[in-house]
């Protein structure tokens, strides 16, 4: 479906056929600034950090995540406003023509893919006359909805339940009730709403607890990995950038992979196998998106630890999206806020997926401007369908991993077979040659292994020739 403006047509014929199930209509209200007025000199300001969006691209994104839980778009309208009214957050006459539209397309949902406030959210269901959800309510319910583990299921409940709190107020008549106490000690009571936010303040806290020890076992976790030890690779991204696929392709995994948003929520660790025989772990995480609710940043931050640890993240881009460059300044927008600073070339590595939908002659145009990029940050481009430039990005994983490194040189007897085993399962072998019963070896190890090797091994700092 085309996404189309807004202008007034709410009065088509109502569509035949009996009610469907699920059936949504979806609402972009995007501001329309004035040259010269506040908030435009705002926005100004704002856009200089953070790239502006197409419209008809929010719009599209708003119906998948729409569609992302079997919902059915009647419509997609782009509503601009010209300034964001304190009540219904769109002006009155449009409230009224989406009131109209929403009776003719004989919808049981209208999604505002905006923020709103408590009260607008209310207002505007009694307006419409029917359930309105805006984008962070939407983006919960897909999170509830493909949360698998006990963690993961924690972690969208404490989010939601943050979110419902302020909600309150959008409830009706039965928070309005006083409850008596018990006996002769009765009294006027508690209201219904404050009894609610009571429970829902308990249940916030009982999940607080049972995710920090979610917490406490990742780090023993992580711990057992660092005396193995295996290094981490997370890959990060814009939901439905390609992801799962590419971590399906690294690792030969079989992670759910769909072209949908969040098609994964629930991170997944498996090893990657790197050109040389090292391994690695590599994490695959929970896709971001523009105006990511700030419950979930907060909520999922135990899950995200994985990319906090992480010694390279791969920020997977997809690079055939319109809205590529306004996705990449999202996701570094999200990693600002977990403390992460995006433009660490040591440390970030930039993979620019979906390759395979260009020609030959495109293909060639993005090389050249990947050529043209700064050495210390440069584009991998892949194809995590068709697997090119995969073995690039794993020599480039490799060489970043490396860097944080010593590659010794040492010689070893034959016979010393137990030494050999040893080495082949704590260090990375990168040459290893047979000389009058020695075995001549050339290994990369990690920090908290270096003096162990040098110590029982005699092993030299290795010089390329």
């Amino acid at each position: 479906m085309e996404p189309r403006n807004f202008d007034g047509d709410a009065d088509r014929p109502r569509p035949a056929g009996a009610k469907q199930t699920g059936r949504v209509l979806v609402i972009g209200p995007y501001l329309r600034l004035r040259s010269g007025s506040a908030d435009a000199q705002s926005e100004s300001h704002a856009s200089s950090n953070q790239i502006v969006r197409n419209a008809e691209a929010r719009l599209d994104e708003a119906a998948g995540l729409a569609r992302a839980i079997d919902l059915v778009v009647a419509d997609a309208i782009i509503a601009p406003v010209s300034q964001i009214r304190p009540a219904t957050y769109i002006g009155k006459g449009k409230v009224e023509e989406i009131a109209a539209l929403a009776r003719s397309l004989d919808v049981e949902l209208v999604v505002m893919d905006c923020a709103l406030a408590p009260i607008q959210q209310r207002n505007l269901e009694k307006e419409l006359n029917t359930k309105v959800l805006d984008r962070t309510g939407l983006i919960l319910e897909i999170f509830g909805r493909r949360a698998k583990t006990k963690e993961g299921s924690l972690q969208v409940e404490l989010a939601h339940l943050n979110y419902q709190r302020s909600r309150l107020v959008r409830s009706w008549t039965h928070l309005e009730r006083q409850r008596g106490g018990f006996g002769f000690m009765g009294g006027p009571g508690e209201t219904q709403i404050e009894a609610d936010r009571r429970l829902i303040q308990e249940r916030i806290s009982k999940l607080e607890s049972e995710l920090k020890k979610v917490q406490a076992t990742r780090r023993l976790h992580r711990a057992g990995r660092q005396r193995v030890p295996y290094r981490v690779v997370a890959l990060v991204g814009y939901t439905n950038a390609g992801k799962s696929t590419l971590f399906n392709r690294l690792t030969r995994a079989d992670v759910q992979a769909a072209d949908m948003l969040f098609a994964t929520l629930d991170p997944t660790l498996r090893a990657l196998s790197l050109p040389h025989g090292g391994k690695a772990m590599l994490s695959d995480t929970v896709g971001f998106i523009s105006n990511l609710p700030t419950q979930l940043v907060a909520a999922f931050r135990a899950t995200l630890e994985e990319v906090l640890e992480a010694d390279v993240i791969l920020h997977v881009r997809d690079i055939s999206h319109e809205d590529a460059e306004a996705q990449q300044s999202d996701v570094d927008a999200v990693l600002r806020q977990l403390g992460i600073n995006p433009d660490d070339s040591g440390r970030i590595i930039e993979v620019w997926n979906k390759i395979d939908r260009y020609d030959a002659e495109q293909r060639e145009e993005l090389l050249n401007i990947a050529a043209r990029r700064p050495e210390d940050h440069p584009a991998m481009l892949v194809s995590a369908v068709t697997g090119e430039g995969v073995d690039a990005l794993l020599a480039a994983i490799e060489e970043r991993l490396a860097a944080k490194r010593h590659t010794l040189d040492l010689s070893i007897d034959a016979a010393d077979g137990a030494g050999i085993s040893w080495l082949h399962r704590n260090a990375e072998v990168l040459a290893k040659e047979l000389h009058d019963g020695r075995f001549d070896m050339t290994v990369r190890v990690d920090e908290t292994k270096r003096d162990i090797v040098v110590n029982r091994f005699d092993a030299v700092p290795h010089h390329a020739a």
